[in-house]
């Protein structure tokens, strides 16, 4: 009986937050159906509840609610996104795509990590803000950040930093990819699903263009998605080797969850079966439901839980360190799509 207490307890401290967060989603998604159709329900998520949270909803009844919503939820997604991508994904793509892929992703991680030292970024802002560009955004940051022992205003900051290029990509990727490459439309598709952030962004940016390069872009998105566990690992192993230099091993206590977190090797898990057991469409229509509906309330949460105060005083630092990853990567793609699949 005291352990039901405790947990109804529980629900009633975290129920006002995740409720808020809930109703954002929820309009957030009608918004991007009936009215900003195309900008995508996360995205808009994530700007109105910065909006709400710092002008009206600053209530500390929400602070428990938003964080579960922010933490928890966005493990979920990133766990359900394994059962809508397969291994296989690497045959479609061809081992020039798979190439550019690879390259674009490493580069991008080298480049993001040594701007953001020399700008002045924390270590852990430097390491979550390469993820999220490099492989998938707010899934990938919410992957990367218990390895390395990140806080959640740094998390936070990098998300809310990453959605805001990922948007301005998004709007502007169809318009530079149809300039630099015609009517190509795997090109185009390289230069979408090579480079946006999050797969909302990418479906969205994608849809701007045509039904094909929407399909191709998807393709080389999922290629990045399926590699999120290898930067995962990447930057834990370091994480864990950077600790042994600072520290006595006998003060450092390894945990399974701190190197690779359970809803990584549920993404792995559910991805490897998807590939050898092949999971019914409607299974993987499903998971891609909950996956993008737990992503679009957890991004809700975290713009509740934002401070604009503390954003904006990092405003030129910030500014500069998003535009030079922005323009890296799309002419990183640029020459490497010319290079390797024209």
């Amino acid at each position: 009986m005291d352990l039901l207490k405790r947990k109804t307890q529980d629900l009633s401290k975290i129920g006002p937050g995740f409720s808020m967060a809930l109703i954002i989603a929820i309009v957030s998604y009608l918004l991007n159906r009936f009215v900003l159709q195309g900008l995508g329900a996360a995205t808009i998520a994530i700007l109105l509840g910065i909006i709400l949270g710092n002008v009206y909803f600053k209530q500390p009844i929400l602070f428990l609610g938003t964080a579960w919503s922010e933490k928890k939820l966005l493990e979920f997604s990133v766990m359900f996104l394994g059962a809508t991508v397969t291994f296989q994904t690497i045959g479609k793509l061809g081992w020039s795509g798979v190439g550019f892929i690879i390259l674009q992703m490493i580069a991008t991680i080298i480049f993001v990590l040594f701007i953001g030292k020399k700008i002045g970024f924390s270590h852990n802002i430097t390491v979550l803000m390469a993820s999220g560009n490099a492989v998938c955004g707010s899934s990938a940051i919410a992957a990367v950040e218990p390895v390395i022992g990140a806080d959640t205003g740094e998390k936070r900051t990098s998300i809310a930093m990453v959605n805001l290029m990922g948007t301005i990509l998004m709007l502007t990727l169809p318009l530079i990819g149809t300039w630099l490459f015609g009517s190509n439309d795997l090109l185009r598709g390289a230069l979408i699903g090579g480079t946006e952030q999050s797969v909302g962004q990418v479906v969205a940016s994608a849809t701007m263009v045509n039904s094909e390069t929407t399909t191709l872009a998807t393709l080389f998105k999922i290629m990045r998605i399926i590699l999120l566990v290898f930067v995962v690992l990447y930057f834990g192993t370091r994480h864990q080797k950077e600790r042994k230099i600072e520290t006595s091993p006998s003060d450092i206590k390894l945990k399974r969850q701190s190197f690779l977190p359970w809803y990584v090797m549920g993404f792995l898990l559910l991805c490897t079966l998807d590939t050898f057991v092949h999971f019914a469409p409607e299974l993987s229509a499903t998971a891609k439901f909950i996956s993008g509906w737990c992503e679009t309330i957890a991004l809700a949460a975290i713009g509740l839980r934002l401070n604009l105060v503390e954003f904006v005083k990092a405003g030129k630092k910030l500014l500069i360190y998003g535009i030079s990853t922005l323009l890296f990567q799309v002419i990183l793609a640029f020459i490497l799509i010319s290079l390797l699949l024209k």
